[in-house]
C-alpha cells in the first residue's frame, strides 16, 4: 500500500483592504482654465485631508456643485465666457432660490481693483494674485470654518489693507453716526471704479443668461 504523502496545510492570507477616504474628507470645487493655477492650489490644499476637483468653465460649476457637494467653491476671476463673477451670481441664485445649499466661495483675483468685483459678486473670500501655498490654505480653512478671508480692500483712503487680512463682519468705523471725510480725488476714483464695477456686472450678468440659453 502506498502512502500518500501528507499535504501541507494551506494558509488563505486574506487581502489587505484598499484605502478608503473618508466620508469627512473636506471636497473644494476649483473652476479655472488656468493649468498653472490649477497645479498651484492642487499643491497647496489637495493632500489626505481635502479633496480638490476641478472643471474648466463657469457653466461647469453648477452642475459639479450639485454632484460633488463641495464644502468650498474656488473661482478663477477669468473663466473663458463665463467668468467667475458671473458663475458666483448664477450660485448664489441657485441657492436664493432653495435648489442649492448655501456654501463658501473663494474668489481668485487678479489685482486689488478686482475687489469690487468680489463684493459684488457676494462671495465670501477672495484672494489676489500672486498666490502662494500658505494663503491658499488659510484662506480655505477660514472659508469653511464659515468666517470670511478678504485681501486688499480698498479703504476710503485710497489705500489698501495688508494682505492677509481677516475682515469682521461688522462695521469698523469708529463714529458711524459722523459723515466720511473723502478727498474728493479719492471720492472721483471710487466712482469710477464703482461705475466699472457695475459695468462688468451687466456684462457677467448677460454672459451667464447667454450660457444658460
Amino acid at each position: 500500500m502506498v502512502a500518500r504523502a501528507a499535504r501541507a496545510a494551506t494558509r488563505l492570507r486574506r487581502a489587505s483592504p484598499a484605502p478608503v477616504r473618508s466620508a469627512a474628507v473636506p471636497v473644494v470645487l476649483l473652476a479655472t482654465d488656468f493649468d498653472r493655477l490649477h497645479d498651484d492650489v492642487d499643491a497647496a490644499l489637495g493632500d489626505d485631508t481635502v479633496s480638490v476637483h476641478r472643471v474648466r468653465t463657469g457653466r461647469e460649476v453648477i452642475p459639479a456643485v450639485k454632484e460633488l457637494q463641495p464644502d468650498l467653491v474656488i473661482l478663477d476671476l477669468q473663466i473663458g465666457n463665463m467668468g467667475g463673477m458671473a458663475t458666483c451670481l448664477s450660485l448664489r441664485s441657485e441657492e436664493g432660490a432653495g435648489r442649492l445649499e448655501r456654501r463658501p466661495v473663494l474668489m481668485l483675483l487678479d489685482r486689488t481693483a478686482d475687489v469690487f468685483l468680489a463684493r459684488r459678486s457676494d462671495a465670501d473670500g477672495w484672494l489676489v494674485k500672486p498666490l502662494d501655498a500658505f494663503r491658499v490654505r488659510r484662506a480655505a480653512e477660514i472659508l469653511m470654518a464659515g468666517g470670511e478671508y478678504h485681501e486688499g480692500r480698498l479703504m476710503a483712503t485710497g489705500d489698501a489693507e495688508p494682505q492677509n487680512a481677516v475682515i469682521p463682519d461688522q462695521d469698523t468705523a469708529e463714529n458711524p453716526g459722523e459723515p466720511e471725510q473723502v478727498p474728493p480725488a479719492v471720492a472721483a476714483q471710487a466712482t469710477e471704479a464703482t461705475t466699472d464695477a457695475d459695468d462688468t456686472v451687466a456684462i457677467e450678468a448677460e454672459n451667464a443668461e447667454a450660457a444658460e440659453a
